[in-house]
């Protein structure tokens, strides 16, 4: 038998246990983020894909008729499958919102960049000079003007917004990355739930039998009637335990559910097996691939070459734009028709954008140190982390492969020995509960062995409806 499989010959008082089917964590690789009308700027981890399902009927029927006998004989049903952690992933980047708010910020911000690279529009008028003098209309004619920016500013405006989109799609890929996070920490959750339920059913049925039993060898007076009453307190305790455990069922399904859809997901069977151990994993290689993959760091990284760019633009914001105006006119008092050229540009005499010089400086400082920050505050989570990962894998390892076979062996023997009239009931009570508290310790590690697992996989980002972009 596996380590996480509960005999139900062998126990009466099983609490809980490990839920059934396999399924490995599975990183997805960003895709990439382009636009028809700007360069492409960084890779984004998330592209939407959308599909209909399509359901063809035959236009005709060839072949025999089935006959009388196979039109009574009953078709077999097909098998329905539980969900799997992939299905509920997929859900997942389609449904949740924070997915979709992270993409709109990117799609908002390639629009700015359009916007701040346009020149801006020609100014056109009436004008009138004189008018009244001598009793004439003056002159009255139109003009056009222009505005030329200069120093390349339009392009270097769109080299800023372009670092800020890059930060835009780091932070879309940490959010997809929080959400795989999400739905495999609840997944996993609902599984070991799933698998409480199903045990304490089992559970509340062998005890239930247990009583019955108790009450025969009352009537038959084997036991006194104090082992008939403990036996009555375990059933009882069992129906407790199966409503808390449907409880918390209850609770896993709703987080799952809010994580993948919100609250119209349908509570259903899960595919998994939380008893196969993840794999091994080294602190250095973590580490390495935490620095080199984070999309946080990434996104901090994004944000200093962004203040880089604002340093250049603030840099030439005080070479003047030059203004021009055409104008043409008609004299009343001369007959003639006149034309007019106006050229003009601020002077940058005690305007030399000083000040957004020192901030954009400033600012560049501010970028490196977050970096720096964003990295030893990853280091930390990571050894948090990876303490949980280690201490819950040890644990796990050691119940499955001897803690929780001799617990089980030494249910057996006081069981045979009860049964043999050579071990007492209260003995045979207590191996009962060392077994289910062993089970209890060792569910518990499976849960904290895949949380702390998930965690590191997802490179620590998680809490995905509670992370907004900023």
């Amino acid at each position: 038998m596996t380590a996480c499989h509960i005999s139900i010959s062998t126990a009466l008082l099983v609490v809980t246990g490990c839920a059934s089917g396999s399924r490995e964590i599975a990183s997805r690789s960003p895709a990439s983020v382009t636009s028809d009308n700007m360069p492409q700027v960084v890779q984004t981890a998330y592209q939407e894909e959308s599909g209909s399902v399509k359901l063809a009927m035959p236009s005709n029927i060839e072949g025999p008729l089935p006959t009388a006998e196979e039109l009574a004989t009953p078709t077999p049903l097909p098998r329905r499958e539980g969900l799997t952690l992939q299905t509920l992933e997929q859900m997942a980047l389609s449904n949740n919102p924070a997915v979709s708010q992270s993409s709109a910020r990117v799609q908002a911000l390639r629009g700015k960049w359009v916007q701040v690279g346009l020149p801006p529009n020609p100014t056109a008028g009436y004008t009138a000079g004189e008018v009244g003098n001598d009793g004439r209309a003056g002159q009255q004619g139109g003009y056009v003007g222009q505005t030329f920016i200069t120093a390349g500013k339009l392009q270097r405006d769109r080299a800023v917004v372009a670092a800020e989109i890059a930060r835009a799609e780091q932070q879309l890929a940490a959010t997809q990355r929080r959400v795989l996070t999400d739905v495999r920490k609840s997944y996993y959750q609902a599984l070991l739930a799933q698998r409480r339920v199903e045990l304490a059913e089992e559970l509340l049925q062998v005890t239930s039998d247990a009583a019955e039993a108790s009450k025969s060898l009352v009537e038959a007076e084997e036991i006194p009637v104090a082992g008939l009453l403990q036996t009555e307190i375990r059933q009882e305790n069992s129906r407790v335990f199966l409503r808390t455990a449907k409880n918390a069922q209850e609770q896993a399904w709703r987080r799952l559910s809010a994580v993948v859809s919100g609250p119209v997901l349908p509570q259903q069977a899960l595919e998994g097996d939380v008893t196969k151990l993840p794999e091994q994993l080294d602190w250095q290689d973590q580490l390495v691939r935490l620095q080199s993959e984070s999309p946080e760091i990434a996104a901090a990284v994004a944000d200093m070459e962004r203040a880089r760019r604002a340093l250049n633009r603030a840099s030439v914001e005080a070479v003047p734009d030059i203004s021009t105006q055409v104008s043409v006119q008609y004299d009343a008092a001369s007959d003639y028709t006149i034309a007019g050229v106006q050229v003009g540009m601020p002077i940058p005499l005690w305007n030399r954008n000083q000040g957004g010089i020192r901030q954009a400086q400033a600012e560049i400082t501010e970028a490196e140190r977050n970096i720096q920050r964003i990295e030893q505050n990853l280091n930390q989570r990571l050894a948090d982390a990876f303490r949980t990962y280690s201490d819950s894998q040890v644990t796990a390892k050691n119940y499955a492969a001897d803690i929780l076979p001799r617990s089980e062996r030494t249910l057996a023997l006081v069981r045979k020995g009860y049964e043999q009239g050579e071990v007492g009931y209260l003995d045979l009570l207590a191996a009962q509960q060392t077994y289910s508290q062993t089970n209890l310790a060792y569910l518990d590690a499976l849960a904290e062995l895949w949380r702390s697992y998930v965690l590191i996989d997802g490179l620590l980002l998680d809490e995905s409806l509670a992370n907004a972009p900023q």
